[in-house]
This record gives C-alpha cells, structure tokens and sequence, in this order.
C-alpha cells in the first residue's frame, strides 16, 4: 500500500462496486477493493454473512454496533494476518478497474445548517439590510428536510437546474436555468440502526443508531433558493441534486479525530446537553478545476452530530436505515 494513502488499514470504509461479478459490497484498502461478498463465499468470515452479500449496505447497517465491531476486527486481521495472504489476495481488486456505486439506499434526508461562520454568511447575502444571524440558530441546530431521490454517489453527472430566478434590479422573475449554481463541501453521516414512531434518540445514544460517515455536496442554485426562501425556506434551489462519496467511513475509524466540542453561549436545553461533547477534526478541501479554493474547519461545526440527531428525533420522528443528514 504506497505511503500516505487515503485508506489506510485504520480507516477501511465501506462501498459498494460493480465489476466482473456484478454488484459486490467491499472495503477499500489502499488503492484496492476487498470483496466481501467474496470472503463471504469462501467461508472466511462468519455472521452477519447473508448481509454481506447484498447489494446495497442497508441491511449490514441495520445489525448494529455489534455486527459492525465484529466485521471490521475480521477484516483487519484478514489484511494484516501473513497467514491469510494466499486467501485474501484473489479477493483484492484494483479500484481502477472497478466502478462505484451509491453505497446505501437513502431512506430520508435532512440537511443541517451547524456552521456559525457559513450561516453568518449566508444570512448576509439572503438578509442584508437585517440581522444574519436570527435569533434561533444558537438555541437549536437548524435544518430542513431535502429529497432521498436525488441523492446521487459522487461523479454523476449533474443537470443544472431550472427555476424561477429575480435579481434585486429586476421588477418580476423569469424562468430559466440557474445562473449562480454553486457548491457546499459538507460531511453527511448515515443512520444504520432504526427507531419506532414515537421514540427520541438523546446525544448519548449517537454511536449506537449512525453507521459512519460520508463527503457531502449540498448543490445549491442560490438564484432559485434567494426567489424561493422566505417564508418556507429551501425548496427547488436545493432539492435538485445531492452528490455524496462512494465510501462510507465507520465511526469506529475516527476515534483519533475526536476533538472537544464547540463552546455554546446561551447554554443548550437539557435535551440538547452531551455529558461529554465531542466533535470531528476533518481536514476537508475543496478544488475547482484542479486549484483549492476552500479548507473548511470542520472542528469548528457550531452544533455536533448528537446533538444534530437528538434534535432531529426530539419531536418522536422515527429513524430509518439509510437516512441521511448533513452537517451544513
């Protein structure tokens, strides 16, 4: 595996992937592919096996921490075990040569606006002649629900929308394709475990329900959403793509970017209190056309993911396997 990998035997996320036995779940190591699917079949891993060789994560997401544990210590010792090498080896497939699929089913999908910094921004533009920061957002993590059904892995090709645009200059608005299509580097964490109508998740309860972590592209036409957003908020500037990466991170891989929690001032209500308040140190980076342009501080999230998922289930809306919601 060359030095300085992105997937390196401590973080071995899990895709899905077509090659020349069809649709396969995997692990990526290196610049390779393990198909467990294929390690299924040769009786080199135990249960939860059947669930390994589906087509989709979904119902390997839905056994639980437990499942999940068990799977990731095998693999681990598959790839690292010198006795297992002669096993393993025709189970490995170059990533070249593969193609990646949407990796799970998504059930639900909300999107969260947990960045002060980008919140302050963004109120700036859709507010300028008033406060940017409204009153709620430091007593609540605001979000809205977006559409499952767009939800496409990264590299899609995606068709640039159309909509209703006004600009300040203009007396009425005009239909058209969106002239201000813009990007949000995001992280999108996927519910594995469900919940029944009814119940509230607590910040406490996070490792137990969300199975990992995915890069998020929240596509935004910012004409269409600046027409559009008052009174209801986000409809058509959003709702027309999602882009999310092919492999989905287990938490369990980034234990070592733990970070403390965002200071909050006013303090949170009880429901939105972690006893011990975490936060991911991510680097993320945004290129356009090979240039970066953008390093968001992901540490710096004003509201944390429990805090995001206990607030999304405050009010007794269920958990499903597969649902999808975004940092902001």
């Amino acid at each position: 595996m060359p030095e300085g990998s992105e997937f390196p035997i401590t973080n071995l996320p899990y895709g899905v992937f077509r090659g020349a036995n069809g649709r396969r779940i995997g692990v990526a190591i290196g610049e390779h592919v393990l198909d467990l699917a294929g390690v299924v079949e040769r009786g080199l891993i135990e249960e939860p096996s059947r669930m390994l060789r589906t087509r989709t994560l979904n119902d390997f997401m839905s056994a639980g921490r437990p499942a999940w544990t068990r799977v990731r210590d095998r693999v681990t010792e598959l790839l690292t075990d010198e006795s297992s090498r002669g096993k393993v080896e025709p189970l490995i497939v170059r990533q070249a040569d593969i193609t990646m699929c949407l990796p799970f089913d998504v059930a639900d999908y909300v999107d969260f606006y947990s960045s002060k910094d980008h919140a302050i921004n963004v109120g700036k533009i859709f507010r300028p002649d008033a406060e940017a920061l409204l009153p709620n957002w430091t007593h609540l993590p605001v979000g809205y629900h977006g559409r499952s059904g767009t939800v496409v892995v990264s590299g899609t090709d995606i068709v640039r929308p159309c909509g209703q645009r006004k600009a300040p200059a203009e007396d009425a608005p005009t239909y058209g394709p969106s002239r201000r299509l813009d990007i949000e580097a995001e992280v999108g964490f996927v519910v594995g475990v469900p919940t029944e109508l009814g119940d509230r998740v607590s910040t406490v309860d996070f490792a137990d329900h969300v199975f990992g972590v995915v890069l998020l592209n929240d596509w935004s036409a910012r004409d269409i959403q600046a027409w559009e957003y008052v009174p209801l908020g986000p409809f058509l500037g959003k709702s027309f793509a999602t882009s999310v990466s092919p492999w989905v991170v287990p938490l369990a891989a980034l234990t070592e970017a733990r970070v403390a929690g965002p200071v909050q001032d006013p303090l949170p209500l009880d429901y939105l209190v972690d006893a011990d308040p975490w936060a991911l140190d991510l680097t993320i980076q945004v290129e356009w056309n090979g240039t970066v342009v953008s390093r968001p501080p992901f540490a710096s999230m004003y509201w944390t993911p429990g805090q995001q998922l206990a607030h999304l289930t405050v009010n007794g809306a269920s958990l499903r396997t597969g649902d999808l919601f975004a940092s902001g």
